[in-house]
């Protein structure tokens, strides 16, 4: 896309007039320097086998609101909490266009991928909408998608599903209301994903309602199974 190559050379001219500061301790020489990187808190098991949140009781492999009301995707996973360094990370990725964090926050996916891989056939980034995409000019789930792809030897397809609703910021809602403003948000596109085992990746999870809004799309398109990797989540509150 020609806006993103645009970005990226300014970027490449920026950071040879001004060398990157780590978002989190601001030392010069990288955007996420490799002590920062080590003190990111990881998401901690046991989890449970659905949402992936931390389980108190360590007698069930489901959390009491999978019991109660169970996702239609069947699993989410998560590297690490949303916060400190790797909030500021994503916020940086995300908002300010820093699209050269994609690379150490696709390093801390990989590690994690390292230790607990997922049986599946290919990546998906969750979409944004073509109005979004426009005005930002990159998907930081596509960035990441790719850099991740390149560590773990999968390939990605960003064709396969698309937003075909706008919807409202989620920053503000509560989970309800989230799950409500992506019902429906999505569509598999004709090509489907029929009998493909997808591994959707996203930048943050915080209730899980946007993944599962995307599983459900890729079910419909005849995916087989549908498991979610996020390089952050909120901490426990929500789903």
């Amino acid at each position: 896309m020609e806006h993103l190559t645009v970005r990226r050379l300014w970027t490449s001219i920026l950071d040879l007039l001004y060398p990157p500061r780590c978002v989190g301790c601001e030392d010069v020489g990288a955007w996420f320097c490799g002590e920062c990187m080590s003190q990111v808190h990881r998401v901690s098991r046991p989890l449970c086998e659905q949402c992936g949140h931390a389980l108190g009781e360590v007698s069930s492999r489901v959390c009491r609101r999978c019991r109660s009301a169970p996702l239609q995707i069947d699993c989410i996973r998560s590297v690490a909490y949303s916060e400190g360094a790797l909030r500021e990370a994503i916020h940086a990725l995300k908002y300010r266009g820093v699209t050269a964090l994609a690379v150490p926050l696709a390093d801390l996916m990989a590690e994690h991928w390292a230790r607990y891989p997922m049986e599946v056939d290919v990546i998906v980034p969750v979409p944004l909408h073509k109005r979004r995409l426009r005005w930002r000019g990159f998907n930081q789930a596509v960035c990441l998608a790719s850099e991740l792809a390149k560590r773990i030897d999968l390939p990605v397809d960003e064709d396969v599903l698309i937003r075909h609703r706008a919807t409202a910021a989620q920053v503000d809602l509560d989970a309800e209301q989230r799950k409500e403003n992506v019902e429906g948000a999505f569509r598999c596109t004709d090509r489907g994903a029929v009998d493909q085992r997808v591994l959707l990746i996203d930048d943050v999870c915080t209730t899980g309602s946007t993944l599962e809004a995307c599983a459900v799309a890729l079910r419909q398109g005849g995916a087989r199974s549908v498991q979610a990797l996020t390089l952050a989540r909120a901490r426990p509150g929500g789903r």
